[in-house]
């Protein structure tokens, strides 16, 4: 397949046979027509050519008027995966994705916990988009749990901590690399040039392996339930993630905090590694940033 030249569309139109036929396991022609606004000669055209293709994949039944997967379907088009679709029907409840992107013909009973979004201005992140790409820096009214006041940043990414969004910044009055926190953003002033170079953020331009094990304290069937829960491998789940997002995903997961077993589930045996190489990082970036400023003086 990877020698054929048709349109996306048409590879689109394979994709959602398979669909289909992996998730809901019956496909109509009617289905091809509707969801892709074609005629009834050219869905049929792309029900032959599937099975041209796929023919195994694939079979006609007559009293359902419709077609059914094979015994041993393997996909051809689509990539199965339980976490995009289930991540798809999030999307479509917090109204992210649009119901004709969903091509369940009747949506399964579905809902969600509440998640409290942290509202972002248009206008704010159209400006932090822009002086991302300009390398420009920025002003902005800032309201951190202290205090607020105006400060001059310049933007060189956006980071999502699993609940609010973040622009990583090079702090113009702190000489730092820092996050700052989307939504606590009130007012953005005027633009301007920042001296900084991106790279000399080793936080955000390195990456840990984070080592995830069931609690000590769990019972050896609680222990499985969680290796299978997170999908563990021989006992542990490996996560690559930057050093500048180990914290919020230490915290957000209470990796640092005693807790009762059947609460924490899970434990960071690498936690001291983790944190050390966090506070390597902040040095090394200090010790550039002082020789860049050092050079650019003399």
């Amino acid at each position: 397949m990877a020698e054929d030249r048709r349109p996306w569309t048409h590879h689109r139109r394979m994709e959602f046979i398979e669909w289909k036929l992996f998730w809901e396991g019956l496909l109509n022609r009617s289905d091809l027509e509707q969801v892709f606004n074609i005629s009834t000669p050219q869905a049929s055209v792309d029900l032959r050519q599937y099975r041209e293709v796929a023919g195994d994949n694939i079979a006609y039944n007559p009293s359902d008027k419709g077609f059914l997967p094979g015994p041993n379907m393997k996909p051809q088009f689509l990539k199965v995966s339980a976490n995009r679709l289930l991540l798809q029907l999030r999307a479509w409840l917090t109204g992210a994705l649009p119901r004709q992107d969903l091509w369940f013909k009747v949506i399964p009973a579905v809902d969600m916990a509440p998640d409290i979004a942290r509202n972002v201005e248009p206008e704010c992140l159209r400006r932090i988009l822009r002086a991302i790409r300009n390398r420009e820096s920025i002003e902005i009214h800032y309201q951190s749990l202290t205090n607020s006041r105006w400060r001059e940043v310049a933007p060189h990414a956006l980071a999502f901590d699993g609940y609010r969004w973040h622009m990583r910044a090079w702090a113009c009055d702190r000489h730092s690399f820092r996050d700052f926190v989307l939504s606590r953003i009130s007012e953005i002033g005027q633009s301007g040039t920042a001296n900084y170079d991106p790279s000399d953020d080793i936080e955000w331009n390195s990456t840990i392996t984070l080592e995830l094990h069931p609690h000590p304290g769990l019972t050896e069937e609680q222990a499985l339930a969680i290796q299978r829960d997170f999908d563990m491998v021989e006992g542990k789940r490996e996560i690559e993630v930057r050093l500048s997002m180990a914290y919020y995903f230490i915290k957000r997961m209470n990796l640092d905090i005693d807790l009762e077993p059947s609460r924490a589930q899970i434990c960071l045996v690498n936690l001291e590694g983790v944190q050390e190489a966090v506070a390597n990082a902040e040095a090394e970036s200090k010790r550039r940033i002082a020789e860049r400023i050092s050079a650019s003086s003399g």
